[in-house]
């Protein structure tokens, strides 16, 4: 199979995965549309990272298919699998960096691990991909020199130094004030138009963020889809569940489990005891 620059939806059909004996999705059929920006919404313990490790290819599917571009991922011959792994780029959720090598040296990593570019070639993608991200002026220095918002946009220049069709991103704006998230939702928009063939998926739980930049939303619940489509048709809708995921409304107290409560005696005894030592 021949990589190409072609526009690259991922398709799941029947989509079973889990840990062991455990299944955490289950019978999921969904298109992640190519050139768009997919948000993966979805509470904690949902599958939103499982299923992110579906699409690198980390994990096999117990049932089911991946389909990158229409081909197959778990099928492929190995040669091909690891081509199209690749092709990926990655945007973890602390960035990655890895703290002895120099923010220039964590960008050129996956050139000088997977290609034969000359070294000065090399130089030359590490500071055109960290232009991108207003990072040109940190080469030298080290992911611990960084402000956390710098070394998410150096984890997304990292991402995206091979020019992959697939950008998958672990919940980008996570642990950002607020304007180092506007920065970062402002960073993927101008990625989605410099390189239209892109196909960005990202995992969050900030609704700003979704507003902001998502084409496609996807949202997850109790192992299986519950929705999918614009976020247009997600404000509209009606189901219990997501209207209170996007009131961001806690849960009825029964829903939480059994309640344990504290007699005052034993309240009263942890006190004086706490004085007493």
């Amino acid at each position: 199979m021949t990589i190409t620059t072609q526009v690259w939806d991922i398709a799941l059909e029947g989509l079973t995965a889990g840990y062991g004996p455990k299944v955490v999705l289950e019978n999921i059929s969904t298109v992640l549309p190519g050139g768009k920006i997919s948000m993966v919404l979805g509470g904690s313990g949902c599958g939103k990272s499982t299923l992110l490790r579906q699409i690198i290819g980390l994990s096999a599917p117990m049932e089911g298919k991946v389909l990158l571009g229409g081909n197959d991922f778990f099928a492929m011959k190995d040669a091909e699998f690891r081509r199209m792994r690749r092709r990926m780029g990655v945007l973890f959720q602390d960035g990655a960096l890895l703290g002895s090598l120099t923010v220039g040296e964590n960008i050129a990593l996956p050139l000088r691990e997977h290609t034969h570019l000359k070294e000065a070639e090399v130089q030359e993608i590490v500071l055109h991909k960290l232009s991108l991200v207003g990072l040109a002026h940190t080469t030298a220095l080290y992911p611990s020199q960084l402000s956390g918002g710098m070394r998410k946009r150096a984890g997304l220049a990292r991402a995206l130094v091979t020019d992959p069709p697939i950008l998958l991103c672990d919940e980008p704006t996570s642990g950002l004030d607020p304007i180092s998230a506007a920065q970062m939702d402002a960073l993927l928009l101008e990625m989605r138009e410099r390189f239209p063939s892109m196909t960005i998926v990202c995992v969050s739980h900030d609704m700003e963020s979704v507003k902001a930049i998502a084409d496609h939303v996807l949202v997850l619940h109790e192992k299986q889809v519950i929705f999918q489509g614009s976020l247009h048709n997600l404000q509209e809708t009606t189901k219990p569940y997501l209207l209170q995921f996007l009131a961001r409304a806690p849960m009825r107290e029964e829903e939480q489990g059994a309640s344990y409560p504290l007699s005052e005696a034993t309240r009263a005894h942890m006190h004086r005891e706490l004085e007493l030592q």
